[in-house]
């Protein structure tokens, strides 16, 4: 097999809705010939208090000096208007003044305050924050998405007839999928918008299309399929109508109804906020309740070099609502407990304003120091990990990796970090860094990791 090489230039393909839902089906009904992982480190696994993720991945790099890390005695240049945090109700923990809602259920989750890895690259951070890796080597590793998706997934008996592995609504890049994995396990992007009714799913519904014409078209399909009335013991014709079945399952059965949010009561989606990012979180929930391991939800919007804080004005009071609906929800639904939110974005954003023209108030790139929050699947809540300076500029105390983050989820879902990985090119390759790779590693978040 050919190895795969990074490469920076290479543009990523777009699957098509077809080919998303072909091999969907074709996996779930055992039709496609996969490469094998041993499982066998799985036996030493730790025991699992987590059956799924939530990513919120805040594409762009969030403002961490203006969200989960305030520096108001730092003054104007560094906070800006933003000069009055609020807080929480956990004592000693302050956050951002437009998140009041977050603010009251500090309880539940745990902010890291130090992350770091120095890269201020789009791509290139987007990368190790979701690999855990450094770009550049002779291989693309896979996400923590696909990692999951391989171990949680077809290969490790999942059932579902929705992928294990989604993205609402659209792809975060081509560094947020399977790398040398291969394309079974890379997401399976729904597109469309969940605060439209209907929630156009690629590849699910079809727009245009109605539920009424779809059964027709299922009609004249059994009509002409006249192959199928004459050998219906045959076992490729049986594959077949198992795979249609299952096909049209997930258009007109319990496949297509964990998008529709008409059958949630209204008052809760008013709670989640009617925008793309709230109503993807209502759907994100419904997703984990089905059983699907890993969902990630690409809220973009976060590159704000130019007017930072009307940006902040307008999309944290949609954030608040959405992620602490999301997680009282979980929690009234006793799903909290197995379900593991990941809240963060490739970067910060530099400290201290840019005020000049043409920024008039921006923010730049700023990998040195910036901020993580998680909760759930066996994460305490109610707790700061790390600290930065008072600017916000460095990291002051407990330096935190995205390896380590990484590393820290695999273990609350039971993936030991020996966990190999199918490596094209047939060299001992494992879901976390070896020490001979050099990837700088500070340790798992055990502060925070219920025993």
């Amino acid at each position: 097999m050919k190895p795969f090489y990074f490469d920076i230039e290479k543009q990523r393909p777009r699957l098509s809705r077809r080919e998303a839902i072909r091999r969907a089906l074709l996996a779930a009904s055992g039709l496609v010939l996969a490469d094998h992982i041993s499982f066998r480190a799985l036996a030493a696994a730790p025991a699992a208090r987590a059956k799924a993720v939530i990513q919120i991945w805040m594409w762009g790099g969030p403002p961490h000096v203006d969200i989960f890390d305030p520096k108001p005695e730092a003054g104007t240049d560094y906070c800006g208007p933003l000069k009055t945090p609020i807080e929480t109700n956990v004592s000693g923990i302050r956050i951002g003044e437009l998140l009041p809602l977050l603010a009251r259920q500090a309880d539940k989750y745990s902010i890291i305050r130090s992350m770091t890895h120095g890269n201020n690259g789009h791509e290139t951070a987007s990368y190790i924050v979701q690999t855990g890796r450094q770009p550049g080597g002779r291989l693309v590793f896979p996400c923590v998405g696909s990692v999951v998706s391989l171990t949680r997934g077809y290969d490790a008996g999942y059932k579902g007839l929705i992928p294990p592995y989604v993205v609402l609504t659209e792809p975060q890049g081509r560094f947020d999928e399977a790398g040398f994995l291969g394309e079974r396990y890379k997401p399976f992007a729904t597109g469309g918008n969940p605060a439209q009714t209907p929630f156009a799913v690629e590849g699910v519904v079809a727009p245009g299309v109605t539920e009424a014409h779809q059964k027709s078209r299922r009609e004249l399909l059994h009509q002409l399929d006249t192959l199928a009335q004459d050998l219906p013991q045959d076992p490729q014709v049986a594959a077949n109508t198992k795979a249609e079945n299952m096909a049209y399952d997930m258009i007109l059965g319990d496949g297509a109804k964990v998008f529709d949010l008409s059958q949630e009561k209204a008052d809760l989606r008013d709670r989640y906020g009617r925008t793309k990012f709230g109503q993807s979180c209502l759907v994100a929930r419904r997703l984990v309740e089905r059983g699907i391991p890993y969902v990630t939800i690409n809220y973009g919007g976060w590159d704000t070099h130019k007017e930072n804080f009307q940006t902040m004005r307008r999309l944290l009071p949609e954030m608040d609502k959405g992620m602490a609906t999301l997680m009282q929800d979980l929690k009234d639904r006793g799903l909290l407990d197995s379900t593991i939110i990941w809240w963060g974005g490739e970067f910060g954003r530099t400290p201290k304003v840019q005020w000049e023209a043409p920024w008039n108030g921006g923010r730049g790139h700023w990998g040195k120091v910036f901020s993580a929050m998680v909760a759930g699947g066996g994460f305490k809540g109610g707790q700061v990990i790390g600290a930065s300076d008072a600017k916000g500029e460095e990291v002051k105390d407990r330096p935190v990796y995205p390896v380590d983050l990484i590393g820290s989820i695999y273990a609350q879902l039971g993936i030991p970090a020996t966990t190999k990985l199918p490596n094209p090119e047939g060299l001992p390759t494992s879901v976390m860094p070896q020490p001979e790779e050099g990837i700088k590693i500070a340790g798992l978040l055990k502060e925070i990791m219920s025993v």
